[in-house]
């Protein structure tokens, strides 16, 4: 690991990774990415993400200027979701991640299943 003598920028670094790297960002970005524009219910079916952790999430992801949220003074009051520029910058790295994970499952699956047989022995 780089202390912060060698990588003085690492410990920002980390701060920003731990924010769009976590799992429900990964989520929320791809989705925004594929429908564009979403509603939060229509996020959480498409999730299955508790309300909570949605709404943490899209709150961090908004303050990191990766998505914008958009407020129609309707009734029932209606709330959409969109990436920002920064947010569609994101698309292609988290895309890569995503499709790095699909054509790698079944070897990740053989690995666990080798590890976790090891471990029984």
């Amino acid at each position: 690991m780089l202390d912060d003598e060698k990588c003085p920028d690492c410990k920002r670094i980390n701060e920003v990774l731990s924010r769009v790297g976590d799992r429900w960002s990964v989520l929320v970005v791809t989705s925004l990415a594929h429908y564009e524009t979403m509603r939060f219910n229509e996020l959480k079916r498409n999730l299955g993400i508790s309300q909570r952790m949605l709404s943490l999430t899209l709150k961090e992801l908004e303050r990191d200027g990766l998505v914008n949220r958009t407020y129609h003074p309707t009734i029932p009051p209606k709330v959409e979701y969109n990436l920002t520029e920064m947010g569609q910058s994101f698309r292609k790295p988290v895309s890569a991640l995503g499709y790095w994970a699909l054509e790698n499952l079944a070897k990740i699956d053989a690995a666990r299943e080798t590890y976790d047989e090891s471990q029984r022995q």
